[in-house]
């Protein structure tokens, strides 16, 4: 399991942070947040420290809805999307990686939502990353 690094409660991230954390990859983050403001006005996101996991966590949220999760890693970051059994018809005829929609489909279940991750890498990764955040807005 990866470690976050985000884990001082008394330091309140910030980009200037988060990017000294996960350096090149700053333009992955950078990207990711671009999108999201360009097409989902509306949507705000925030940090706030979870005291079960003793560390800092990024959601975007747009309507009450929340459309990702970041947690930070050295060097990276992770997004996490949570989707309901009527994501899977719609992740399944996607454009998103066989192997993406497979560990959806298997992933383990939290109530009735599962899980779809991927840190971030490579360009591929966002492309992903924003084709989730599209399916999700949809939800």
């Amino acid at each position: 399991m990866e470690t976050l690094v985000l884990n001082e409660k008394t330091v309140v991230p910030t980009d200037e942070l988060i990017f000294s954390i996960i350096g090149e990859n700053s333009r992955h983050w950078q990207r990711l947040m671009q999108y999201v403001h360009d097409h989902f006005p509306g949507a705000e996101g925030r940090w706030k420290y979870y005291n079960d996991g003793k560390n800092w966590l990024f959601s975007m949220i747009r309507k009450k809805k929340t459309l990702f999760w970041i947690g930070v890693h050295k060097d990276t970051f992770r997004i996490t999307f949570y989707f309901g059994d009527k994501a899977e018809p719609i992740i399944e005829k996607s454009i998103l990686p066989e192997d993406m929609k497979e560990g959806f489909k298997t992933s383990k279940r939290y109530g009735k939502i599962r899980a779809v991750s991927m840190r971030a890498e490579k360009e591929e990764d966002i492309d992903n990353a924003l084709i989730l955040v599209e399916i999700k807005d949809k939800m």
